[in-house]
């Protein structure tokens, strides 16, 4: 993710076309942030007002499929195109291949939210990132960049989860295996990336600063924890509700928390760009806790409750921290946090903290549901309107 801001201007081919298609962040973080922006009010009118949206009228089912894989999938294949060709030394998808790969995209979400014949909307939906995890191999072993071969095998099965969500009704698989599946690997890239991203950022920062001690880098507890979290989460996708789940859960919350505190994320208060980075993975073992306690006390915590601290928490702060930080490098700005952005920061985490509490109160659950849902998507629709105009023009 370091790759992320470096300059490949000496390796691009003359280029003339849109700027819009000239690298693969600009068109997946704008249109991901858009759709993340839209697609939840979207949602919410639905599930007060009992609108029928996607397919066979589940709104539901739309709602989570299109924040994992419409969302989701957006980000995780701008973050791939970026940074593959700095990984490899190759030249990025770009021109005509990319709007292609984007029009895939496109695509899946225009049927996903129709509907029409399953099998159409399967193949059609399933395309696109089949084709993301095509590009990745084909250019990770060009490149003979051996060691991005596990963020190969997580997309590959990030692809295979949207197939098996698609083939589950079909193939009387087990409820939700597909979305789970999905999350879990999303949450394992977040870990993985997480780990290189945050202690490397967060040293450079101190080390201009003259700050010591410095965080201490990926070593064999981070291996072990990545471990550990990834058998967890497996007997999650087999058996969620198995208290041996629950358990391994509370585990694997403390192990990242330790994980977390030795990336000293205290000292970068001043410096929105890498603090947000800390706040965001504070997320992933509150959530773990959260699942884990969902399990072991359902009349405490429900598995809704807990889903959503990682998906509106982790996920959607993680996320955006990463969009906004490589938006600003690739795009010849400052890599400073403006007010503008420390609001989307703001905007996103107050969004999912309330989606967990409100519901616990006195007013009702649909209103409560809502006011959490576009305070969350308003900072995805913020990042449209302040990174759009440097997204679709060209670098500086």
């Amino acid at each position: 993710m370091a790759e992320l801001e470096q300059n490949p201007g000496d390796k691009r081919r003359a280029y003339s076309g849109p700027a819009f298609f000239s690298h693969g962040f600009r068109p997946f973080f704008f249109s991901a942030a858009l759709f993340a922006g839209l697609a939840i009010p979207l949602w919410m009118a639905a599930f007060t007002h009992g609108y029928r949206i996607g397919a066979d009228g589940d709104a539901l089912g739309w709602h989570a499929h299109e924040m994992i894989f419409g969302y989701v999938g957006a980000v995780v294949t701008g973050f791939i195109m970026t940074a593959i060709p700095n990984w490899t030394g190759r030249l990025p998808v770009m021109d005509t291949p990319l709007a292609l790969l984007f029009v895939l995209w496109l695509a899946g979400r225009v049927v996903m939210f129709i509907g029409g014949n399953a099998a159409v909307i399967a193949v059609v939906d399933c395309l696109f990132l089949f084709a993301v995890m095509g590009l990745a191999w084909r250019e990770v072993i060009a490149g003979q960049n051996w060691r991005n071969i596990p963020i190969c095998a997580l997309i590959t099965l990030f692809a295979v989860s949207n197939l098996i969500w698609h083939a589950e009704p079909a193939l009387n698989l087990p409820y939700q295996a597909g979305q789970r599946l999905a999350l879990a690997l999303i949450t394992i890239l977040m870990m993985l990336i997480g780990g290189r991203i945050i202690p490397s950022f967060t040293t450079n920062w101190m080390k201009k600063q003259g700050m010591l001690p410095l965080p201490i880098s990926f070593n064999l507890f981070d291996k072990m924890t990545l471990l550990i979290s990834a058998l967890v989460m497996t007997c999650w996708i087999m058996a969620p509700t198995f208290i041996v789940t629950g358990w391994g859960f509370l585990i694997i919350a403390a192990l990242h928390l330790v994980r977390l505190v030795r990336w000293c994320g205290w000292a970068v208060a001043r410096d929105p760009l890498v603090l947000v980075l800390h706040i965001a993975y504070i997320w992933i073992p509150a959530s773990f806790g959260m699942i884990g306690l969902a399990i072991l006390r359902p009349d405490i915590l429900t598995a809704a409750h807990a889903l959503h601290a990682l998906t509106t928490g982790a996920i959607g702060q993680l996320t955006m921290a990463v969009m906004t930080r490589a938006s600003l490098g690739h795009c010849g700005r400052e890599l400073r946090a403006g007010t503008g952005t420390v609001v989307i920061y703001l905007l996103i985490f107050i969004g999912a903290l309330l989606r967990i509490i409100l519901p616990f109160g006195d007013m009702g659950y649909a209103l409560a549901m809502s006011i959490a849902g576009m305070v969350w998507a308003s900072g995805f629709l913020l990042f449209a309107i302040l990174y759009g105009p440097m997204l679709f023009a060209p670098r500086r």
